[in-house]
C-alpha cells in the first residue's frame, strides 16, 4: 500500500526521544508515531492538523513506514513511541513474543455490504458470480497469511465452497487493478482508494469481504511498547486520550478527514471525493481482538490460541 501513494511528513522530525510526559508550564512532550499513509490512518493526521495533540500535550512527529513489519520493532526499540498496524500483524507479533500494547483502534469495516473500503473484485468474463466461485481460483493479495487472506477463506467459506482451495497470489495493490482486467489473477482483494480504480477499470465487486466477516471487524490499531507504557504511563494516557478524541472528531467531520488525505497521499481528486472511508471509533473490546484471532487460528495464521489479552495495557 505505501508504495501506491507519496507523503509529506505534517510535523518537523526530531530525533530526540520523549523524556516525560508535557509539564505543567505548558512544555510539550515529542513524540514519534510510525503510519502507514493510507486512508485508515486519516483521523491521526487530523488530530495533529487540528491542535487536539497539542490540546493534550504532545509534540506529534508522524513517521511513514511500509507496514507493520517496519513499525513493530521500531517501537520495540524505541525508535518510535507509537506505531500503526493492522491486527492480524499486531497478534502475530504478541504471540512471538513482542512486548507490545494496544491503546486505541484504528479503524474498522463500514458494515454495509456493497460500500465498504475493502472488497474482493474480478473482471466481467471471470466466470466468477460469488465468494464460493473463488475456490481454485487465483487471488491477489497485498500479504501473504495476513488480514487479506484469512477474510477472503473466510467468505469463501461462508458461501459453501472451499477455503482452502483458493490460490494466493502476493502483489502490491497499485497492480491489481489491471491485473485483474487482464486476466493475469481471476480476482483480487483491494482497499481504497485502489478499490475505486479497480471499479473504474471495469472490475466487478463479488464480495465484501469485511463485512461478510463480520460487520464490526477491527481492521488495525494504535499501539505501544510495555517499555513505554512502564517508563512514561502519562505520555501513554495522553497519547491515548487525543487519538481517541480524534477519531471522534473524524466520525463527527467527514469533510475534514477526506480533505486531510491531500496533506500525506497524492490520490486523484476525483477519487478522493468518491472512494469510500472506513469507520472511526474511539472504543476498543476484547471482542473486536478475539474475532481476529480466531479467524487466524481458522485459517492457519496461528498453530494454537492466541491470547489477545497480551495485547490489552
Amino acid at each position: 500500500m505505501a508504495a501506491a501513494v507519496a507523503l509529506a511528513a505534517c510535523s518537523t522530525p526530531t530525533s530526540a526521544a520523549p523524556e516525560g510526559s508535557a509539564s505543567a508550564d505548558g512544555e510539550l512532550t515529542a513524540i514519534t508515531v510510525g503510519v502507514i499513509p493510507i486512508v485508515d490512518v486519516a483521523p491521526i493526521y487530523l488530530g495533529v492538523e487540528t491542535g487536539i495533540f497539542e490540546d493534550h500535550g504532545l509534540d506529534v512527529t508522524l513517521e511513514p513506514a511500509e507496514g507493520g513489519a517496519a513499525i513493530v520493532p521500531a517501537v520495540v526499540d524505541g525508535e518510535y513511541q507509537f506505531g500503526f498496524s493492522n491486527v492480524t500483524s499486531l497478534l502475530v507479533a504478541s504471540s512471538d513474543g513482542a512486548p507490545v500494547k494496544v491503546v486505541a483502534p484504528g479503524d474498522f469495516t463500514t458494515g454495509q455490504p456493497g460500500r465498504d473500503f475493502s472488497a474482493v473484485v474480478t473482471s466481467a468474463g471471470s466466470g466468477i458470480n460469488g465468494s464460493a466461485d473463488l475456490a481454485g481460483r487465483t487471488v491477489a493479495v497485498n500479504s501473504l497469511k495476513n488480514i487479506g487472506d484469512t477474510t477472503v477463506r473466510s467468505v469463501v467459506d461462508a458461501a459453501g465452497g472451499d477455503p482452502q482451495a483458493v490460490e494466493f497470489v502476493e502483489m502490491s495493490f497499485l497492480d491489481m487493478p489491471a491485473a485483474v482486467v487482464s486476466g493475469q489473477v481471476d480476482a483480487a482483494w483491494v482497499v481504497e482508494p485502489h478499490l475505486t480504480h479497480a471499479v473504474e477499470q471495469g472490475a466487478t465487486i463479488i464480495s465484501s469481504n469485511f463485512v461478510e466477516t463480520n460487520a464490526d471487524l477491527l481492521i488495525a490499531a494504535y499501539f505501544t511498547s510495555d517499555q513505554m507504557i512502564a517508563q512514561d504511563p502519562e505520555t501513554v494516557e495522553a497519547f491515548t486520550a487525543a487519538i481517541k478524541e480524534s477519531l471522534t472528531y473524524a466520525t463527527e467531520h467527514p469533510d475534514e478527514t477526506r480533505a486531510v488525505l491531500d496533506t500525506y497521499t497524492e490520490i486523484d481528486p476525483v477519487v478522493r471525493s468518491v472512494l469510500i472511508m472506513p469507520r472511526f471509533a474511539p472504543d476498543l473490546d476484547t471482542p473486536y481482538l478475539q474475532v481476529v484471532a480466531d479467524l487466524g487460528l481458522k485459517y492457519g495464521m496461528f498453530d494454537k490460541p492466541v491470547d489477545v489479552t497480551r495485547l490489552l495495557p
